[in-house]
């Protein structure tokens, strides 16, 4: 028998593995961007939004001004749990987004901020 290189081949599963997980790792680090209306977000400049940093504006924008693509957009890319905290601590947020809200975070409108804000200061008495 000729002497060759011995391949330790119960080392094999461990390196694929661990290949596997850092190119895992390298592609869902650096995320894609969300594709989303430019008409969302007229008032500032559109190639300018850093998503990372301005998450929370960015998650009540879509909610107030998006379609179902743009909201399902928002959640793929922020995750439920971070898009809900948005949603919940939220300063303003128009009466109909807040019921739209709160059917698809699944939580009530008194935990909404800006619900209990606008309870707190109501409007001119309509005569």
């Amino acid at each position: 028998m000729v002497n060759s290189p011995r391949m330790n081949f119960h080392l094999l599963p461990d390196l694929l593995l661990r290949s596997i997980l850092f190119y895992y790792f390298c592609i869902m680090n650096d995320k894609i961007k969300p594709i989303f209306n430019k008409r969302i977000f007229w008032d500032v400049n559109f190639e300018q939004i850093d998503y990372d940093a301005k998450a929370n504006f960015v998650i009540e924008r879509v909610f107030e001004r998006g379609d179902v693509e743009d909201i399902r957009n928002c959640r793929r890319y922020y995750g439920d749990e971070k898009v809900t905290a948005a949603l919940l601590h939220a300063k303003y947020l128009p009466l109909q987004t807040i019921h739209f809200a709160s059917a698809i975070i699944d939580k009530p409108l008194n935990e909404f901020r800006c619900y209990i804000l606008r309870q707190l200061n109501p409007g001119l008495f309509p005569y």
